[in-house]
């Protein structure tokens, strides 16, 4: 993310242009805009042929009202971009005019596609506009190398730490896991707010038996070569450590494939980060694998230092007090909330989307808890949902906390 202008107060009123450069980007836009903000950009604006040709039928009434001489000028061109637009919808080509305008809206929602790496803003337009009326609502896209200028009536500590992670270059995804089994294989890129499916390859392998053999044998090749060119095109200078994980010797098996590939084709990139690439177990080659592999102890020996795993093992020690000493251990906003007020907060975790609640105070309120906890001498791990660990600590309402000290009588308070 690039940080193009800054004008703000913090605590309090201001703006940003910020631009997107990249698809996790837009993760730290969707948690940077919440409703109330206002969002200015370019955006486009689909109008049905018909409305089309309404327009300019109205925009020269007055002309032609005015002035008969008028009509030699105005009904040829009329007759001329009619018969250009029915000609368009005749072979399909025109459905639809496009306008692209400058609007900016007041924010009523918000909604993130991550297959499409698109973020949506809907709101009311506040500029005078003659294709948008005041006060006419708009879904405005917003996409990776398309700036935007963001303004806030209140710029707190989380939305300012939002962009300092955003325009951190060292925040980018810095961990990759192969989930492979015969056949199929995904691609995930964890960064620091977001795991992105890279890639995900799947190819048809017949039974490995009696005359299929040979086939086997070729089929398993090709997969294997499918995949090698996904972790080839990775950025070794961002990326710390790739793990291949799969059951059984499918992980084993392509490891050594990608290295005698690496070594008769001089793959630089592979013979070079060799000691980057780590082998572990796996249920299989799908998503929800991912949590298991990442809280294997030698995967997390090797990325103890990224985002993802600090947070993976914080939520690990939460789980282990729930069971062992859960007078430790709290979860819910009422009980965390009591148990900050009496300072017994040692951990706090939370996911991010409560940070993005429509309603300003519950939004500040969580805002609070956070400074109050590092106040005091308390740590703060803020979970993406878009991790697997942040959805597993959604589950559990999504705030959660370890103390300092046990408060047996939480559990007597009502949730």
């Amino acid at each position: 993310m690039k940080l193009v202008y800054r004008n703000l107060v913090r605590n309090g009123p201001g703006h940003v242009k910020l631009l997107p450069e990249e698809e996790d980007d837009l993760w730290h836009c969707y948690n940077l805009i919440v409703p109330g903000d206002t969002v200015e950009a370019y955006t486009v604006r689909y109008y049905p042929v018909v409305d089309v040709i309404y327009s300019f039928w109205f925009s020269n009434c007055d002309l032609l009202i005015s002035s008969s001489c008028a009509l030699l000028v105005v009904l040829p061109k009329l007759e001329e971009e009619l018969g250009k637009v029915l000609r368009d919808v005749a072979s399909g080509a025109r459905e639809s005019e496009r306008v692209k305008l400058k609007l900016a809206i007041v924010v009523e929602s918000v909604d993130y596609d991550k297959e499409g790496a698109v973020l949506r803003a809907r709101g009311k337009n506040i500029t005078e506009n003659e294709h948008v009326k005041l006060g006419q609502y708009h879904t405005m896209e917003l996409e990776a190398k398309r700036q935007f200028t963001l303004t806030k009536d209140m710029w707190d500590w989380v939305a300012l730490d939002t962009i300092q992670q955003a325009c951190d270059p060292a925040a980018s995804a810095d961990l990759a896991v192969i989930l492979m089994q015969e056949g199929l294989a995904h691609l995930f890129l964890i960064g620091r707010s977001i795991t992105v499916t890279k890639a995900r390859i799947e190819t048809s392998i017949p039974r490995k038996h009696g005359p299929a053999i040979a086939g086997y044998e070729s089929a398993l090749k090709k997969f294997f070569e499918h995949v090698l060119q996904a972790l080839i095109k990775l950025d070794f200078e961002v990326i710390q450590c790739v793990v291949i994980a799969s059951p059984g010797f499918t992980k084993d098996q392509f490891r050594d494939y990608a290295y005698l590939e690496a070594a008769r084709r001089d793959e630089r990139k592979i013979i070079e980060n060799k000691s980057r690439i780590v082998l572990a177990h796996a249920p299989s080659g799908y998503k929800h694998s991912l949590k298991e592999v990442l809280d294997s102890p030698s995967v997390m020996t090797l990325i103890k230092d990224t985002k993802a795993a600090q947070e993976v093992q914080a939520l690990k020690d939460f789980y282990n007090m729930l069971t062992n000493d859960s007078a430790r251990a709290c979860y819910g906003p009422k009980h965390v909330e009591i148990a900050n007020e009496r300072l017994a907060i040692q951990t706090l975790l939370i996911t991010d989307n409560l940070f993005r609640n429509s309603d300003i105070a519950t939004r500040q309120n969580y805002v609070r808890l956070v400074q109050s906890v590092k106040k005091f001498g308390g740590t703060v791990h803020i979970f993406s949902t878009m991790h697997v660990s942040g959805e597993q600590l959604a589950q559990l309402t999504g705030i959660a906390a370890i103390l300092r000290f046990p408060l047996p009588d939480l559990e007597d308070i009502e949730m």
